[in-house]
């Protein structure tokens, strides 16, 4: 299998999946640094080709196992069907893994400007597009490309906004994009270095907005034409909704706390006057919080009743029940180093991304790596 090299000083991915058992059942198938100030976005250089890599048929394990190694700084996962769309923020690219176990290179995204946290970020795909939350000169954007082509072969058509001009900076443009099942669009937006700006209803910054997949305006959002649906945020970077409807999400904090939330329509959750549970009247507390030294939670799912928490800094997948989400379990404690994002993979597994090749963490061998586990050994 040959696939396009990611950068030049790293040989390309290698896919570990094991492909003949996982074919037959269909597919195998981090952030104290985020707290400061890094040096303005400048624009990606698409990679020259230079190296091939290789697949390797071999029966699945039930431990935990690599999908795909050498991946450079990757951000996202979003499946389809039988596929899983990956993102690498500095090279703009989005990769498909195939149920046969191929890495393709799917499109190199334009216009995108890499540098400190900004970047080709998140994927969400629904009714037969996907949507790509990204950073360019101009500020962030959502952009949804035609999905063409089954699973395996999948094609990239030409893009069209759903939303751009949002706040953007060296940190803290969130990025993670989700489809609800109500079927609306729900955008985390950083509140890029202005901290007042999440207190101002007006503005965008700290906010989870929610649009129609075309970018307009639901009517029943809770303000009457605005976009946000709820206020007082950070840096969101988890949005997964649990079987009873309720919505949670992950957020960063600054020196003291790191949240996981249950949002409410039109809530405020405090920051920059709260950060973590402070009763304070007004504000929405986390329903559990951790030092930001454990945590720098980014992406999350929810998995048989679990919410499973990919964290930067405290290099852990954490599983936290939503039923007592007091409770928690730490799994691979340092074992991966920096995790960046968790997905219930379409073979029922669970999928975690590293994150050590983003200019923050520790780079190891093979890094950055997707990492396969047994849904069973992680959830509650």
């Amino acid at each position: 299998m040959n696939i396009t090299a990611r950068r030049s000083r790293r040989a390309a991915p290698a896919v570990l999946a094991a492909l003949a058992v996982l074919a037959a059942a269909g597919l195998v198938t981090a952030c104290g640094a985020e707290r400061t100030t890094v040096p303005s976005a400048a624009p990606v250089q698409t990679p020259t080709p230079s190296a091939s890599a290789t697949t390797t048929a071999t029966a699945a394990p039930s431990p935990p196992f690599d999908v795909v190694t050498g991946l450079d700084a990757p951000w996202s996962l979003a499946p389809v069907g039988s596929s899983v769309l990956v993102s690498e923020r500095d090279t703009a690219r989005v990769f498909e893994w195939t149920a046969a176990g191929e890495l393709r290179e799917l499109a190199v995204i334009d216009d995108v400007a890499h540098g400190g946290e900004g970047g080709l970020l998140g994927l969400a795909a629904a009714d037969g597009a996907l949507y790509v939350y990204a950073t360019t000169a101009a500020g962030n954007r959502v952009q949804a490309f035609t999905l063409s082509g089954e699973p395996g072969a999948l094609t990239l058509g030409s893009p069209r906004t759903v939303i751009e001009g949002l706040p953007a900076s060296g940190t803290h443009n969130a990025g993670r994009i989700a489809f609800g099942p109500d079927g609306m669009l729900y955008v985390p937006v950083g509140d890029a270095g202005d901290s007042q700006a999440a207190q101002d209803a007006t503005a965008l910054n700290g906010k989870i907005l929610r649009l129609t997949p075309d970018g307009g305006i639901p009517p029943d959002n809770p303000t009457p034409e605005s976009p946000v649906y709820s206020l007082g945020h950070r840096n969101v970077q988890g949005l997964a909704w649990a079987e009873d409807g309720r919505l949670f999400a992950s957020e960063f904090g600054q020196n003291t706390w790191d949240e996981l939330n249950v949002i409410e329509p039109g809530a405020n959750y405090g920051w920059p006057v709260v950060e973590g549970a402070a009763s304070e009247p007004g504000f929405v507390d986390p329903v559990a919080q951790w030092p930001t030294a454990q945590a720098s939670p980014s992406g999350i799912a929810i998995v048989d009743g679990t919410v499973l928490i990919a964290n930067l800094r405290g290099e852990t997948l954490r599983a936290v029940p939503t039923d007592d989400p007091a409770a928690s379990v730490d799994h691979f404690a340092g074992a991966y180093g920096r995790l960046r994002d968790v997905l219930l993979a379409p073979d029922g597994r669970v999928w975690i991304v590293t994150n050590n090749t983003d200019g923050r963490g520790d780079e190891r061998a093979s890094d950055d790596r997707i990492v396969s586990v047994d849904a069973g050994d992680v959830v509650r």
